[in-house]
Order: structure tokens, then C-alpha cells, then sequence
């Protein structure tokens, strides 16, 4: 069957459905989840197409942008910067980002990872010639917020959201790696040393505390050998002031005896000799008991 044979009342039908087909084609958009079309209407913004199923005016609205609204990690780049205490480091960054608002994006920047980049140097340098090196260092956790909340402040008018942003290593030239470990060095010798002292002073303070000890005890036994002759004494006292003069002379009978018995124990052949005045102690201090 040819084309002269088709006929001709069929034409107008099809081509209305043909047209409608069409109509239904250029209307109907079918957004993945994972973008955001943006819509002109003769050139210019008309609105955002979200995921899912949507109607525009077919052969007046067109797509112009389809924009990924997944996240995005920026290549891993590599800055020098100075610090406060003019060390130069070399940094390297990794940032990540994802489309808010893709009108903004499409309409007010041209080469949106570029544009990141640059003002993430920017911005690196900047946050690190705030700190000295030990800082850098030290905090870097603070550091990374404050490049990311910088960067977000950046872009906003980008349409935007800076996920997060890291700083993988912090590099510096051989000469500040040789100054570090110098002075690595010295502060481990300086703790060695302080160390070393702590505990020659700790040792002598022990020592003094134990000194201490000794004198206390040392002083507590005579007090308390002090007590028990004054105790004797005491007692002493009391038996002449009862007894009178016998008593004091039955205490010198005991001194004697405990004398001449230390003799008698001693090695050899001693000789000992009684005085006369200790007999007749004796004699009265018997006396004494007897008559008790």
C-alpha cells in the first residue's frame, strides 16, 4: 500500500493524534529522584522541577537545566598557607557539597566546583594565618569548623550546603621538622631533669618525715619514762611521809642489794665487803615490816 493509496480522509485524524501524542510528550516530565530540572519559558526562569511525575505547558516551557541534587566531594586539594608565627604549612583539604537550590546555581555561577575551590584556598589561608603552628595542630577539629562555617557563609548565595569539609594532613618543609625535633628534644630533656629533681626532693622530704618519726617516738618514750620515775618518786614520797625515816632507808637497803647482787653476777672471784650502815639499813627496813 502506498502513500496514494492511504486515504486521504485519514490524514487530519492522525495528525491530531499525532499532535496530542506529542502535546503529551512535551507536557509530561518524569523527574529521577536524585535531580531538580530547572523550566524556562522563552528563556526565561519559569520554575524548579522536583522528583516524580510533573505537567508543564508543552512548546512554551522547556527544561533547560537537570541539576544532581546528590552529594559531591571536590577533588582533594592542596594549599600553602603561613601561620601567626610566620611557619609555612601546606595543607590538604577535601570538601563535600550538595545543590539546594539549583536556580541559583545554574543562573549565578558558571563552574561551580571551581568557584568552591578557589574559595576554599582562600578561605584555608585565611582561617590558618589566625593560629600558630601548635594550634593548627593541636586544634584541628575547631580548625574544620570554622573553614566550614566560612564556607557556608561563601556559597549561600550559591544555593549551596557545604556537608562537611576536612583537613586530611598538614605537611611543613624539612627545616621546621628539623627546628620541631630539636626542640622535642630539649623539652624531654627538661622533664628528664625535673623529674629527676621531683624525686631527689620527694626522697628528702621522705627522709625529714621519717627523722620526724624517730624524734617523736624517741621523745614520747622518755616522756613516758619521765612519767614512771616521777610515778616512783610519787611513790617514794608517800611511804616516808607515811612511814618516816624507815622507809627511805628500806629504799636504800634495795639499791644496795640490787648493787652487790650486779657484783656477785660478775665473772671471777669477787670479794665483797658490807658496810656496816647497810646492815643495820636492812635491820630497820625488816623492822619496818615486822612492826607493819
Amino acid at each position: 500500500m502506498t502513500v496514494s493509496d492511504f486515504p486521504t480522509e485519514l490524514f487530519l485524524p492522525l495528525a491530531i493524534v499525532l499532535l496530542v501524542l506529542l502535546t503529551i510528550f512535551k507536557g509530561l516530565r518524569i523527574v529521577p529522584q536524585a535531580d531538580k530540572w530547572v523550566v524556562e519559558r522563552f528563556g526565561k526562569f519559569r520554575r524548579v522541577l522536583g522528583p516524580g511525575i510533573n505537567i508543564i505547558i508543552p512548546f512554551i516551557d522547556g527544561v533547560a537545566h537537570k541539576v544532581t541534587i546528590l552529594e559531591r566531594q571536590l577533588p582533594n586539594a592542596t594549599q600553602d598557607a603561613i601561620t601567626a608565627d610566620n611557619v609555612l604549612v601546606e595543607l590538604e583539604t577535601s570538601v563535600f557539597y550538595r545543590v539546594l537550590s539549583p536556580e541559583k546555581t545554574v543562573y549565578r555561577i558558571r563552574e561551580i566546583d571551581g568557584a568552591i575551590s578557589t574559595t576554599v584556598a582562600g578561605i584555608v589561608r585565611s582561617e590558618v594565618g589566625k593560629l600558630e603552628l601548635d594550634e593548627v595542630q593541636s586544634n584541628r577539629s575547631q580548625l574544620i569548623l570554622r573553614i566550614k562555617d566560612s564556607i557556608e557563609d561563601a556559597v549561600e548565595a550559591w544555593g549551596i550546603e557545604v556537608t562537611r569539609a576536612e583537613i586530611l594532613d598538614v605537611n611543613l618543609d624539612q627545616a621546621t621538622r628539623d627546628a620541631m625535633l630539636q626542640q622535642l628534644n630539649a623539652e624531654r630533656a627538661r622533664r628528664a631533669a625535673v623529674t629527676e629533681a621531683e624525686g631527689k626532693k620527694r626522697a628528702v622530704e621522705l627522709q625529714a618525715d621519717a627523722d620526724l618519726y624517730a624524734a617523736e617516738k624517741e621523745a614520747q618514750a622518755r616522756r613516758i619514762q619521765a612519767d614512771a620515775e616521777a610515778y616512783a618518786n610519787q611513790t617514794v614520797g608517800q611511804s616516808i611521809h607515811a612511814h618516816g625515816i624507815e622507809a627511805a632507808q628500806f629504799q636504800v637497803a634495795l639499791k644496795q642489794v640490787e648493787a652487790l647482787t650486779a657484783i656477785s653476777e660478775g665473772q671471777g672471784n669477787q670479794t665483797i665487803v658490807v658496810p656496816t650502815s647497810a646492815i643495820e639499813a636492812f635491820s630497820n627496813a625488816f623492822g619496818m615490816f615486822k612492826k607493819g
